[in-house]
């Protein structure tokens, strides 16, 4: 199975890159993982918030295939404990799935298009946090998550 993480706007702070970078390596000793960028829109000012949300929903839904199954990083999504994220992970990997997709959408959140073709949602924590912030503490739950799976020290319970 491969992971890939798609989210809406470039990072542009160099100690969130290098972190990122950082659990990226990490994380390639245990799965195949690519993180995507989609590009920020230009002339946002010009359009609603849902117009916005419909222009970014269409890039996020040209990366996906049907087979993918994709799970969208959301608010109102299902919270996990680090563990449970672990057994999460480790029944996609026994299904046979070819490839999971977790989406961090734009500022606005999601089109309604990008919800139907989801196959769920899953909050982070209820806090909010940037979109930029995320990143590295999704990275980081993937990289614990494996580590619980193959009973490595990292993860203190």
């Amino acid at each position: 199975m491969q992971i890939k993480l798609i989210a809406v706007g470039k990072t542009d702070h160099p100690s969130i890159i290098q972190l990122i970078k950082e659990y990226e390596s990490r994380l390639g000793h245990y799965i195949r993982f690519e993180l995507e960028i989609i590009p920020d829109l230009k002339n946002t000012k010009t359009l609603s918030e849902s117009l916005q949300k419909e222009k970014e929903g269409e890039l996020i839904l040209k990366k996906i295939s049907p087979s993918d199954d994709l799970i969208l990083l959301d608010e109102h999504g299902k919270s996990y404990s680090s563990i449970d994220f672990s057994s999460f992970l480790q029944k996609k990997m026994n299904s046979g799935l070819k490839q999971l997709i977790f989406v961090i959408g734009g500022p606005y959140g999601f089109s309604e298009a990008v919800y139907r073709r989801s196959n769920g949602k899953l909050s982070i924590s209820k806090m909010t946090f940037s979109h930029q912030m995320i990143r590295p503490f999704f990275i980081e739950q993937l990289y614990r998550a494996f580590t619980i799976l193959r009973n490595e020290p990292y993860h203190h319970e």
